[in-house]
């Protein structure tokens, strides 16, 4: 049993093909990031996968500096096992270049208690999440006033800036230039907004389809423009457009800690599937 590392996404695709399709919901994250960088190449990731004595992979990660390591589900021993191999994984890649991690809750605290006990640092849970899959969608009735349409490239400016609010708001640098990553959303006509006669009042993105699933991230209103129905409006609008695309599963992410959103996509026909957590580490002291 062993973890594998390398720095091409098509090999770390390849490698744990059956892994992902026998559950995309619960990988989402690394399908769906490895797809970006296997269309854009990222020379600071590092892909792995764990193999059983049996040969098959039963787990697998994703780590692109400066950004914290995403864990799929995997079994305990390779979460452990994993805090040792990332020396592996190239210079500058190794546990003292991990500051945070996010994972399935049992997977991240495996993964934090080895990490803490090699190195001495505290870890810390800053954030719960849980991911929701699609059943029946059940649009808003009434919907608000307005209707969704296709981001166009005369709103790529509007969306980073709206980018930014959205990494503030959930916790995320916003000391990033967004721009790149929205071009391609726009590009691809993965951008959308819920318009009124006063112009864009939320947005919302669908990952590319990958594996038969696609997730929708971000859902953004301005501070301003909450409680008006937009989100559910353009959350049920993108789910919409991800289905007649060809997801057989569609997905998204709430924060735990806001009932709002939570209530929101449960009454869009959202349902639960599993909980992530986000954790940091700091020196003790």
């Amino acid at each position: 049993m062993t973890w594998h590392i390398t720095e091409d996404a098509e090999a770390f695709r390849a490698a744990a093909h059956d892994h992902f399709a026998a559950d995309p919901a619960r990988n989402t994250v690394l399908l769906t990031l490895s797809e970006g960088a296997r269309r854009r190449p990222l020379a600071s990731a590092r892909y792995g996968w764990w193999t059983e004595a049996d040969g098959r992979v039963t787990g697998a990660f994703l780590f692109t500096l400066p950004h914290e390591p995403a864990l799929g589900p995997m079994p305990v021993e390779a979460a452990r096992a994993l805090v040792h191999a990332l020396p592996d994984a190239g210079e500058g890649a190794g546990p003292a270049a991990v500051t945070s991690v996010r994972g399935e809750e049992e997977t991240a605290e495996a993964f934090a208690a080895e990490l803490c006990g090699e190195s001495g640092r505290a870890w810390t849970t800053t954030r719960r999440m849980r991911l929701y899959r699609l059943g029946q969608l059940t649009p808003p009735d009434p919907a608000p006033q307005g209707r969704a349409r296709t981001a166009t490239a005369e709103d790529i400016p509007r969306a980073a800036a709206w980018m930014r609010d959205f990494a503030g708001d959930i916790g995320e640098s916003t000391d990033v230039d967004y721009t790149p990553n929205i071009e391609p959303r726009v590009a691809e006509g993965r951008l959308h907004f819920w318009q009124t006669g006063d112009g864009p009042v939320s947005m919302a993105g669908i990952s590319p389809i990958v594996a038969g699933q696609a997730r929708i991230s971000p859902v953004y209103t301005p501070s301003g423009l909450r409680g008006r129905g937009y989100a559910g409006a353009i959350t049920s609008a993108v789910s919409r457009a991800a289905l007649d695309a060809g997801a057989r599963q569609v997905l998204l992410f709430t924060d735990l800690s806001n009932p709002t959103s939570n209530s929101l996509y449960q009454r869009l026909g959202y349902r639960p599937v599993t909980d992530h957590v986000g954790m940091e580490f700091t020196k003790h002291g």
